[in-house]
């Protein structure tokens, strides 16, 4: 028999005992796994003897599942209230372990959740498949501070996916994360999710705040996604265990631009060990945000230019990326076009940051005619000013 709509929402003592489980100290996901292999519910669960539970669990988690979490009943409240709230067809949703709704590819990665928070348009949410088909979808992850090029690329990488029919992963963190959401929701709009965020919060705590409106356009055209509790603020564990499930829901993960010590990196690693594809964007020796992503390709993670270099490898069939119109130029790609060579000072910037000075011993022009070709360009959008007085040529498709 198919699922319903209706058959997707938990009754009042299913969603308690989800909660329940799901809440009580010292029960972590492998246990709680366990004990629903073993009993096949959370209600079954619960009402069974401490001894029959010691057959999957330790005596301490069995004496702990005997007795409410302290918290349950106001998480309960709250998760209730969350879950009845609809605004203009966008709908809130808690997707389980054995949902029709819940990621497949999940099941694969390592520490599956319980749960999933969602929030998205009411039209997917009620629908029984999965949210998320991880062969159409690919994680953007990179720097926080990332430079004007690294911004533009994922922006840029993000668009074109999304125009292509792919879903865009990623975690709604400041700099390449949230270029590569915006570019995402800037494609035509289509009949799937053009982008998935999750977050390292509970859905009700968006963070960083300055994303608030950026959530509210993800939910309205792609979804987001946590596997805490509402409520949960920024903690800072929270946010490399997340990175399993941005690698986790997606076929391949590309870093923009990442230094070493960086988060992306655990989401590349997480990738890999979960069989994903890594990709990586080569940058200026000198950038330190390129300095992960040489590591990777070191490592064996494939160079991308653009987005069909991506496509040949996810693609399984001979040419089928050949519908992949988007070819998105970076920084590496430093061949000068015929526009860009008639003007010998963008040939001398090249690609990497310089100084005025630099750029004056390169070309032999002096410091005002300098400093006003370079505001021409910069409102032009050729090139961006950085920190420390230095200017690096832009890369636009």
């Amino acid at each position: 028999m198919s699922s319903t709509s209706s058959d997707l929402h938990l009754s009042a003592a299913e969603l308690a005992a989800w909660l329940r489980l799901a809440l009580t100290p010292g029960v972590g996901n492998s246990t709680a796994r366990r004990l629903l292999t073993r009993f096949g519910s959370p209600q079954a669960v619960l009402a069974q003897t401490h001894s029959a539970l010691q057959d999957c669990a330790s005596s301490a988690q069995a004496t702990a599942l005997s007795s409410l979490p302290p918290d349950r009943d106001k998480v309960l409240y709250r998760t209730q209230a969350w879950l009845q709230a609809r605004d203009q067809g966008m709908a809130h949703a808690l997707v389980t372990l054995g949902d029709p709704r819940y990621p497949p590819a999940l099941l694969q990665t390592e520490d599956p959740p319980l749960m999933l928070y969602v929030a998205g348009p009411s039209r997917w949410l009620e629908q029984p498949t999965p949210l998320v088909d991880h062969r159409r979808a690919l994680a953007i992850v990179g720097s926080r501070n990332p430079t004007p090029q690294g911004d533009a690329n994922a922006h840029q990488f993000g668009q074109a996916l999304a125009s292509q029919g792919w879903c865009v992963v990623s975690g709604m963190a400041l700099g390449i994360d949230a270029a590569a959401h915006q570019g995402a929701l800037q494609a035509p709009r289509s009949d799937q999710a053009c982008t998935v965020a999750v977050l390292g919060t509970g859905l009700d705590v968006i963070y960083p705040r300055r994303h608030t409106a950026l959530a509210q356009q993800i939910a309205a055209h792609g979804l987001l996604l946590s596997e805490y509790p509402l409520g949960t603020p920024p903690l800072a564990p929270n946010f490399p265990k997340r990175n399993r499930l941005i690698s986790g829901l997606s076929a391949g993960t590309l870093v923009v631009e990442a230094a070493l010590a960086s988060g992306s990196l655990i989401t590349a690693r997480m990738a890999a060990e979960q069989g994903r594809e890594v990709f990586a964007i080569p940058g200026s020796i000198h950038a330190p945000q390129s300095k992960g992503c040489h590591a990777l390709l070191r490592q064996g993670a494939k160079l991308v230019e653009t987005v069909q270099d991506m496509l040949d490898e996810l693609l399984p069939w001979p040419n089928a990326a050949a519908s992949a119109s988007a070819s998105v130029p970076t920084q590496t790609a430093a061949t000068p076009t015929a526009a860009t060579a008639e003007h010998p000072l963008l040939t001398a910037l090249g690609f990497d940051p310089m100084g005025l000075d630099q750029l004056q011993a390169l070309t032999g022009w002096d410091t005002a005619a300098l400093q006003a070709w370079l505001l021409e360009q910069e409102l032009d959008g050729q090139v961006a000013r950085l920190p420390g007085g230095l200017f690096q040529r832009l890369v636009r498709s």
